[in-house]
């Protein structure tokens, strides 16, 4: 059982200058993603990315609830379904919690995002509009079901497979060797990103509360990767971690290890275990950049919108068809950012009732949006059309 925050050593694996290579092309990659965009197309994405890191990081925790039905919850539209709605009513609350997380990012500069008082907050606003079906968890010691309590740290001893975290009443005492340790102001360069990912793992490590770890770790990194990132919210390190789940429990596992021998290092647990996990954490956020990169390429994106208004056109699509000229209006508002309702009809060289009609019915759709009834029209893009313009964002099983 650990009792002291020694037990947690190292903080930072030995060996880092193989991570900060790896970790350079992130803060590069990551600063320059969507440039191509007009500022006002990028909004969409972000927000639709905010669906789908819910969508990603609930299914890490076995809790299923598609893109298009967690976009059906901020519209509260909910299912008939108790458990359906309740699984709905959770994702929202994930999105609501990094709203405000970024919200903080902005207007609190000096921030320290690893201190015990910023987890807490995240577990609270999680927890606290939690449906209370998805309150309790089972304690096997006691054979009973326990209520998860929004904010507190756990009361009592937990164990995780073969992890024992560290004793309930040491829990102030390694978080605040994890806050000094681990504020992004500690670290600099490429080691802010090293710093990211061992803190993401030694945060699983001590688990914090009764329940609701990993979700709280991966909210604390992405308020630790918006911290330190310019372009962080373009991708997103849950999708990354989900679709690799098994080896990232096994990476998980692998730093949770106590030193193995003489030559792995001089600290309680294993140094090489540390190291694994951290270069597992870089090459996924590496990779989900890469995979943004591609997915955003400006000309291949146009030509995508241009092929799904085609196929919907000739009916290959099992939505209502959509003129070719809506192309036109789609193009524009991406490449402009956004469009007069009098431009965005002027671009189709359609009669004006013609093209009315065309930008009522994307309109409706949401495949644009605007603030007013006569406003200016932007680039809107609902789940169920990501899954054409933005392929393989997330999985198309319903």
């Amino acid at each position: 059982m650990y009792h002291h925050p020694s037990q947690m050593q190292p903080l930072f694996p030995n060996g880092t200058e193989e991570l900060e290579d790896l970790a350079l092309p992130i803060l590069s990659h990551s600063a320059t993603l969507g440039g191509q965009l007009h500022p006002l197309s990028r909004q969409p994405i972000i927000e639709l990315l905010r669906i789908i890191n819910s969508y990603y990081s609930n299914r890490l925790e076995g809790h299923h609830t598609h893109p298009i039905d967690i976009e059906k919850a901020m519209r509260q539209d909910y299912s008939a379904d108790p458990a359906k709605r309740a699984l709905q009513i959770e994702s929202g609350i994930h999105i609501q919690v990094q709203r405000q997380i970024e919200q903080r990012l902005v207007t609190e500069t000096s921030l320290n995002v690893a201190d015990s008082q910023f987890i807490r907050w995240i577990h609270q606003q999680f927890y606290e509009p939690m449906p209370d079906e998805l309150k309790w968890v089972s304690d096997p010691t006691h054979q009973t079901q326990v209520e998860v309590k929004a904010g507190p740290l756990r009361d009592r001893e937990v164990q995780v497979g073969r992890h024992i975290p560290p004793r309930y009443d040491t829990l102030p005492l390694f978080l605040k060797t994890f806050s000094a340790a681990y504020s992004p102001t500690q670290s600099h360069g490429a080691k802010k990103l090293v710093a990211a990912a061992a803190s993401h793992h030694r945060l699983m490590w001590i688990h914090p509360f009764l329940d609701g770890n990993g979700r709280v770790a991966r909210l604390f990194s992405d308020a630790y990767l918006g911290q330190i990132l310019t372009g962080y919210g373009f991708w997103t390190v849950s999708r990354g971690l989900a679709r690799q789940r098994n080896d990232y429990l096994a990476a998980l596992t692998q730093g949770d290890a106590p030193r193995q021998h003489d030559y792995d290092g001089r600290g309680n647990l294993s140094n090489q275990g540390l190291l694994a996990f951290c270069r597992f954490f870089l090459e996924t956020c590496l990779d989900q950049i890469t995979f943004m990169q591609n997915l955003l390429q400006l000309e291949a994106l146009l030509e995508r919108i241009r092929g799904y208004v085609e196929a919907r056109r000739t009916g290959l699509l099992p939505f209502p068809p959509l003129r070719s000229e809506a192309t036109d209006i789609l193009q524009a508002v991406l490449l402009r950012g956004k469009l007069s309702r009098g431009e965005a009809q002027k671009v189709t060289q359609l009669p004006e009732r013609t093209a009315r009609n065309i930008l009522k019915q994307l309109l409706t759709e949401g495949l644009l949006v605007s603030p007013t009834a006569k406003g200016v029209v932007r680039l809107g893009i609902p789940s169920a059309v990501a899954y054409y313009w933005l392929p393989q964002l997330y999985s198309s099983a319903y």
